[in-house]
């Protein structure tokens, strides 16, 4: 397995970078995989545990894989051209490795069926949320559509399910403050001056037996991790299924898939960097609670839905 160090980070080693990127395997078996000469460099000599982190640096190691429960739902393509890759995630699939998560990522997923070894994602999408993925085909053109998302030029649209407030006034926007620390698995709002931005709109609302539900339209302005989760909470209108927001509950276990977070990365567009084309890139998934409440509050969730 290759690994390439982040571009930025604030690991001092490469053990610490490799011990959190590798957390669902423990940090005493990466400790053996360096203690053991197994992790390399460039050159196939063993890297040492204390070695300094060096920001885009390469190192091979073999991992034996733990067993991972499969993602029972599909990946679907939207888009596909030399350059570009855009695909319909599902909820509970990670967009790319990390810790436990392997070979059941979307981005295994597509290397291994579209034959794209080189295949890279040019941003990420949280496990739990659904939705539109941009995945580029060139290492060499990685960067430049990397640099869409970093600057703020894909114009991004979710949508989401939650309870209806008629005392919350919509459409408004959110702006606060809001820190993640490594290691917590919640993002929380500080004061100071804000660094995320979310514009919250009202789509429709209806009755419903375990009382009013509403579908939002949510445009965020900003990129902090767990941003529209956040701030949703803040609100008072948390999204149906979150397992962290307004309060942390216990761990889901591998395989459960009955009630996923009601979040979905409905709409992408941008200008192609490389080929000067207007992109625009509409999900078609139907969130499972708007669908049907009933279904998805029993646990009878059974893949994503399409059409509106």
């Amino acid at each position: 397995m290759r690994v390439r160090l982040p571009a930025e980070g604030a690991w001092a080693t490469v053990r610490e970078h490799l011990v959190e990127r590798l957390s669902g395997a423990g940090a005493g078996v990466v400790d053996g995989m360096f203690d053991a000469g197994l992790i390399v460099g460039a050159d196939g000599r063993a890297v040492p545990a204390d070695a300094p982190f060096v920001p885009g640096m390469f190192v091979w190691f073999h991992r034996e894989l733990p067993d991972e429960v499969p993602v029972p739902f599909p990946l679907e393509v939207v888009h596909r051209d030399e350059h570009i890759v855009v695909v319909d995630k599902p909820h509970f699939l990670a967009t790319t490795p990390r810790g436990a998560h392997v070979a059941e990522t979307a981005l295994a997923r597509l290397r291994r069926e579209l034959d794209i070894p080189a295949l890279s994602a040019a941003h990420r999408l949280d496990r739990l949320t659904a939705g539109l993925v941009l995945f580029t085909v060139r290492p060499e053109e990685r960067g430049a559509y990397q640099t869409l998302f970093r600057d703020r030029r894909v114009r991004k649209e979710y949508e989401a399910v939650a309870p209806y407030d008629r005392a919350l006034a919509l459409p408004r926007t959110v702006r606060s403050r809001i820190v993640k620390e490594r290691g917590v698995l919640t993002a929380r709002e500080v004061a100071g001056e804000p660094n995320a931005v979310s514009r919250v709109e009202l789509v429709e609302h209806r009755p419903d037996r375990a009382g009013p539900l509403a579908r939002y339209r949510l445009v965020p302005g900003t990129g902090q991790t767990h941003q529209l989760r956040v701030h949703m909470a803040a609100l008072g209108v948390p999204i149906l299924g979150d397992p962290l927001y307004p309060e942390v509950t216990g761990p889901v276990p591998a395989g459960d898939f009955r009630r996923p977070l009601q979040l979905l990365a409905r709409g992408l567009a941008f200008t192609d960097p490389v080929t000067g084309v207007e992109h625009r890139f509409r999900s078609g998934r139907v969130l499972a609670a708007w669908a049907s409440y009933d279904r998805w509050a029993a646990g009878m969730y059974d893949g994503p839905s399409d059409g509106q």
